[in-house]
């Protein structure tokens, strides 16, 4: 690749560039040794799958916070405050998520330490996503990907970390945690005393209105429903039976908030699609990589888990510096790639469904890797492409979005399937076992009491899981363990579906206009 073929507006580009996927590295780093843990923190506090998917998804909501509130600010008050930010709050989290000492306090003190890991990756996403495609205006689809790289690289560092530091040599939960904080120093050093560039739109004196239009009524409707669905889960332990109305009423107000900011702009509607859209890859990517590690390891055995979730990540970080070369070679456009992707993902998934052998394991898990590479950052690029007159705006209400999703319905929709399906499995075989084993407090999908289902009990299924000589009970429960998280990747396989069929549509859509192509801000703002 050469340097004079890359039109940059910033003479440290590529220093600017590099700083982004450390920052990102990191956030990819801690959320993989969390996940690693997610077995100590089930077995030392007693939590079912749901609660631990709850606690999971905080770690995605509060990346919607810091990446829509940043992206709201950050053309006005620049890309530096919000690095501090970011770094101050990555060390705060740390301290946070180490308060947890007993099954009394532990629930909360690990949600709101991983809400501000969180808030502290959005932030820094609300910085780079933006950053990267004004650095490289012409390139976007390719070095949003080689940004995006970081992610997966900081998933191979952590799980790595907790291969050895958890397997190998038991060392306690927190001391593995606390690592995240390396990349977290250096990316602070690599973004030091940087001069940052404006957003086109930023540059030529767009106001926050004027970025704000084509995201509208319809594209804020999809952020202020899952913030709705998010205000309902923090009230539902203070007002359990107006928690609902609650959560509502506030999405409903922002909604109204955001038509009398753009003067009712209803939006662009194939903006609209794009955020829904990505909803559903916010749930497919990262709430399945939230729980690949516990299921795969849960079929295997621990350590072949983290080597089929290594497996995943290394093709991942490879194929997202060939999105060019996809691009260009083969004439695939940023819609095209995303159709693909999509019908891959949807094979992996299926095929993972029904992995008996640890070679069928890297087969299938292959695939989905090779599906689920370029959703995220080709998404982001298609954004930069088709609404440059958003700025940093629309951008950042994506990551949101995605993120949102993820904490509120892929990570906890796939615990919730765990807990349903293996319930249903073991009181399918032996209803006496499952009574038995069943946990205290049902488990509920969106807090619907209509989807209410007793799960297994995370410290009994701990104890069966760990026997050495196992007796016939808890081989059973075992099984029936495995059979739910087969179903539950079966019933995941139809997110990328559905997503096939929509850029499908958007394919189409395209070919009645001319053909995808990035627009200029003077085209754009024509719209």
């Amino acid at each position: 690749m050469s340097n004079s073929a890359d039109i940059t507006t910033a003479p440290n580009a590529k220093r600017l560039l590099w700083a982004g996927f450390m920052a990102i590295l990191a956030a990819g780093v801690g959320f993989a040794i969390r996940g690693g843990i997610f077995d100590n923190w089930g077995k030392e506090y007693g939590f079912t799958a749901t609660q631990l998917g709850a606690i999971g998804g905080a770690g995605f909501s509060g990346f919607c916070f810091g990446i829509i509130l940043g992206g709201v600010v950050v053309d006005k008050i620049g890309y530096g405050k919000l690095v501090a930010l970011a770094l101050i709050c990555h060390v705060v989290s740390a301290f946070v998520t180490f308060g947890a000492s007993s099954p009394d306090n532990a629930y909360n003190f690990l949600y709101w330490g991983m809400f501000i890991f969180a808030f502290a990756n959005g932030t820094l996403e609300a910085v780079a996503n933006p950053l990267v495609a004004t650095l490289f205006p012409t390139k976007r689809t390719h070095y949003l990907n080689i940004l995006h790289a970081s992610w997966p690289a900081g998933m191979i560092l952590g799980t790595c970390v907790g291969w050895v530091l958890d397997d190998k040599m038991q060392v306690g939960w927190k001391y593995q945690l606390a690592l995240y904080l390396i990349p977290t120093l250096l990316y602070g050093i690599m973004f030091m005393k940087q001069k940052f560039p404006q957003s086109e739109a930023a540059e030529k004196g767009a106001s926050f209105v004027q970025m704000f239009k084509a995201v509208g009524i319809v594209g804020a409707l999809v952020a202020c429903y899952l913030l709705a669905l998010f205000f309902g889960d923090i009230f539902k332990g203070i007002a359990p039976e107006k928690a609902n109305l609650i959560g509502y009423g506030i999405g409903g107000a922002l909604l109204i908030a955001v038509a009398v900011i753009t003067r009712f702009s209803i939006g662009s509607f194939i903006l609209f699609i794009l955020f829904l859209t990505h909803a559903l890859v916010g749930a497919v990517e990262l709430g399945t990589d939230g729980w690949i590690q516990n299921i795969t390891g849960n079929l295997f055995n621990s350590q072949e888990g983290k080597f089929l979730f290594i497996w995943t990540s290394v093709i991942m970080f490879s194929l997202r510096f060939c999105a060019h070369f996809i691009e260009t070679k083969l004439k695939l456009s940023p819609i095209g790639l995303l159709l693909v992707c999509s019908i891959i993902a949807c094979i992996g998934l299926n095929l993972a469904s029904g992995m008996n052998t640890f070679p069928m394991a890297l087969v299938a898990l292959g695939i989905y890797a090779i599906g689920k590479t370029f959703f995220w950052p080709t998404m982001l690029a298609v954004v930069g492409d088709r609404y440059p007159q958003t700025g940093a705006v629309a951008m950042s209400i994506m990551g949101g979005i995605g993120m949102l999703s993820a904490g509120l319905i892929g990570g906890p929709g796939l615990g919730y399937g765990k807990d349903r399906f293996a319930g249903e499995e073991l009181n399918k075989v032996n209803s006496a076992l499952y009574t038995e084993y069943k946990a205290e407090k049902p488990s509920k999908f969106l807090n619907l009491e209509a989807t209410a289902v007793f799960g297994l009990d995370g410290k009994k299924l701990g104890e069966a899981k760990e026997a050495k000589e196992k007796t016939d009970a808890q081989k059973t429960v075992v099984i029936a363990d495995q059979q739910g998280d087969r179903r539950t990747l079966k019933a995941d396989s139809f997110i990328p579906l559905t997503m096939a069929v929509i850029y499908l549509l958007l394919l189409l859509y395209f070919k009645t206009i001319g053909g995808y192509r990035a627009l200029t801000l003077e085209e754009a703002s024509k719209h």
